[in-house]
């Protein structure tokens, strides 16, 4: 009887997508470096099969894009008019989330919601933030926290379908403790909004966030591109 290496296969796959996955939020690679599946199969010491399994996901994830007869590469940054679209759909989609919450608002929730904050808090008052890692954590943490809080699971589903897309958003803002710094502030005044029982403020705070984020983030691109 033939020996079944599925589940080992696909406990390495798990692996290495994480693995893939953290190297890809915390800059390991440049926008557009090739992911050489050869290469990546020796630096994980697995074949070469979890390897194309796990990008196969990540390209899900729009981390990563298959071009035809040349392989995997990093996303690149995205373009000016890229982030203006995602940050319409963020726009139109965020403030509702958090209207809804706030009308959910439960000593629960409120719980939940502070512990990115307080994540957020302190890594804003590093010097530096030494995980880029950490940082979209706490912030997609927050932000999920809301969704999920919405009870509208149409609205939640639309929020998560955007995916991928916010994790490339977010490789924009990774200079340091500065924007990690604006952000916690913010994330706080939504908290304190729901705190306040007030979920129109909570909306209108919530679109506030994103503004501001996408500012943040179309700074941090030209800094990045004038580096390079």
């Amino acid at each position: 009887m033939a020996r079944d290496d599925a589940p080992e296969r696909t406990t390495h796959a798990d692996k290495v997508y994480a693995l893939l996955f953290g190297q890809l939020m915390n800059g390991t690679f440049d926008p557009g470096a090739a992911l050489n599946i050869p290469t990546l199969s020796r630096e994980f010491e697995v074949s070469q099969t979890p390897i194309r399994e796990a990008l196969a996901r990540l390209e899900h994830t729009g981390l990563v894009h298959r071009e035809a007869l040349r392989g995997y590469f990093v996303a690149p940054l995205f373009s000016e008019v890229e982030l203006d679209k995602l940050m319409e759909a963020r726009l139109v989609l965020e403030p509702a989330l958090a209207l809804e919450a706030g009308r959910r608002v439960t000593p629960e929730f409120l719980a939940k919601l502070l512990v990115p904050i307080d994540d957020l808090l302190r890594l804003s008052e590093s010097q530096v933030v030494r995980s880029f890692r950490e940082y979209w954590s706490a912030d997609e943490d927050f932000h999920s926290l809301i969704a999920e809080q919405s009870a509208n699971p149409f609205l939640e589903g639309a929020y998560r379908s955007l995916g991928g897309q916010v994790q490339r958003f977010r490789l924009f803002v990774k200079l340091g403790s500065a924007d990690a710094r604006f952000a916690a502030a913010e994330h706080r005044q939504i908290y304190d909004a729901f705190v306040a029982r007030s979920p129109e403020a909570a909306a209108d705070l919530m679109r506030h966030h994103i503004e501001s984020a996408r500012l943040r983030a179309l700074s941090d691109r030209k800094t990045i591109l004038a580096n390079e």
